[in-house]
């Protein structure tokens, strides 16, 4: 079983009785989106080493058990260890710490007992604990549970992290170097609000920036690393996001009803941006139901939107082949859909709002029906291309 051990003890240098680990992060607080990484690592029990409960962190405690995992609060070694399973793989992360999934999967790569995550001693920031070998402790361990019952064989002042870093050391811990790229990424151990606010950014910025699907990689993301810092800072509710996008949305359906086709078409797309934004917002938040929900609902509305042009050209050119290629078209993106799994996705495949932004320039043109069968012949390759992919799988 893989358990992680966090830290919310220091106050952050420039917010005086505030913890560092409920500071705001990335859409949530600094301890969440910790705790986050450790539950996609694979992590079944976090045990939280506190010093005070504040009003933030409990909240914060709450959000994370609702994930599915165990959360244990503690005050010393003695109760961690309590809480410990004796065989399972102890992950710590410092009181503080910005990193990446990539980082934490270095020490769970590793085979010995303990192994540290560490930077040169001679290019360290202040503040980071040496650990010998010229080497200072980037923040991320990999611990055998015993290390923790040794802390707490030993006087109830001896501080935990530091405790536990010197003890493994001591231990002869494997040294991992920390890569590089986790330090353009942002890594390291931050103690200031205004730096955290700044590097949450950056990971909001990377979140959108990794999407496979080219609509949201090259349409989505420049709005999204413009708004969601915004929506983020004012605590905005994906809720409310996801209701501005769907009012546009219908309101792109209406007008495409009433004769205004690719205004019409235009509007229901902004509606789509609205849902991809309260979907991405949801997500930073770990809010998984909200996440499906805005995801169903960006296929609801093209769809919807693909079915009323088709009736749109028939009631006024009378013509069978615009509903049958939007009905073809609507099967076809179901079915892709259905094909196209995530982790296989390759960027220039097809996405619900991609439909749309197909067919738009042939709607604005008067061709609504070339567009639909543009857009048809887009869902089939991209299905064909998925099949394949599927059975390279097998």
């Amino acid at each position: 079983m893989l358990s992680g051990l966090l830290f919310a003890i220091d106050d952050a240098d420039d917010r005086p009785g505030r913890l560092t680990a409920t500071l705001p992060f990335a859409g949530v607080t600094l301890i969440e989106y910790q705790a986050r990484l450790l539950i996609a690592a694979g992590a079944a029990q976090i045990i939280i080493v506190v010093a005070r409960l504040t009003p933030e962190l409990l909240g914060a405690i709450a959000r994370i058990a609702q994930r599915g995992v165990v959360v244990d609060t503690v005050r010393s070694a003695v109760e961690a260890a309590e809480k410990l399973h004796p065989l399972s793989r102890l992950v710590v992360l410092a009181d503080g710490l910005i990193t990446t999934e990539d980082t934490i999967a270095l020490v769970l790569r590793d085979t010995g007992h303990d192994a540290l995550v560490v930077v040169p001693e001679a290019g360290a920031e202040a503040g980071l604990e040496r650990v010998g070998g010229q080497m200072a402790w980037a923040g991320v361990a990999r611990v055998d549970p015993r290390r923790v019952a040794e802390v707490a064989a030993l006087p109830r002042d001896y501080d935990l992290q530091s405790t536990l870093l010197r003890l493994a050391a001591q231990a002869h811990a494997t040294h991992i170097l920390l890569p590089g790229d986790a330090q353009k990424a942002g890594h390291g151990i931050v103690h200031r609000a205004e730096t955290l606010d700044a590097q949450g950014r950056a990971v909001v910025a990377r979140l959108v920036s990794g999407r496979r699907s080219w609509f949201d990689r090259y349409v989505l993301a420049p709005i999204a690393r413009l708004s969601l810092p915004r929506l983020v800072e004012r605590a905005v509710p994906a809720h409310v996001a996801g209701g501005v996008g769907t009012g546009l949305g219908l309101l792109g359906l209406v007008l495409i009803g009433f004769g205004l086709p690719a205004f019409g078409l235009l509007v229901t797309i902004i509606g789509t941006l609205g849902l991809g934004l309260a979907e991405t917002l949801a997500g930073l938040r770990d809010e998984q139901g909200a996440v499906r929900a805005h995801s169903a609902l960006i296929a609801g509305l093209a769809a919807l939107a693909i079915a009323v042009l088709g009736w749109q050209h028939y009631r006024l050119w009378a013509d069978d082949l615009a509903p049958m290629f939007a009905i073809m078209l609507i099967v076809l993106a179901i079915l892709t859909e259905r094909a196209a799994l995530y982790r296989f996705r390759r960027r220039w495949w097809a996405s619900p709002p991609a439909y749309l932004l197909v067919v738009l320039p042939a709607t604005m043109l008067g061709m609504t029906l070339g567009g639909l069968v543009l857009a048809s012949i887009y869902a089939i390759v991209t299905l064909a291309s998925a099949i394949e992919t599927l059975r390279a799988q097998v």
